[in-house]
């Protein structure tokens, strides 16, 4: 029994292996669109909400400058990246990476307590 294979079907598969990172950076630069979105979130969340916070819990563990100073520079690195007016393929991993610090700070202040 003779088989029959469509010229136009490809016979070799290949399959693409991508990293983590590689697709959140995929995901990232698919969001320039959301661009204004991810702004607002990253400015009035640092202001409003995270970085207050941060300081509550360093203040409340005793006022210790190194973690003040860290939470204080987690939200500069999110509002330069930001009014520099990157790309989201920076500034939605940089936002990322300053919440992942106020969280550490946080951590540490409760540790410190």
């Amino acid at each position: 029994m003779a088989t029959t294979i469509h010229p136009s079907v490809q016979t070799s598969y290949t399959a693409q292996h991508t990293g983590l990172w590689t697709r959140f950076i995929d995901w990232a630069k698919g969001q320039e669109e959301n661009r204004f979105m991810w702004l607002a979130i990253a400015l009035g969340g640092f202001g409003c909400a995270i970085t207050p916070i941060t300081i509550l819990f360093v203040s409340l563990a005793g006022m210790n400058l190194v973690l003040f100073m860290a939470a204080l520079f987690a939200m500069a690195i999110s509002l330069i990246v930001n009014l520099a007016a990157m790309p989201t393929r920076i500034t939605i991993p940089v936002f990322f990476f300053s919440v992942l610090i106020d969280l550490v700070v946080v951590a540490a202040a409760l540790a410190s307590i």
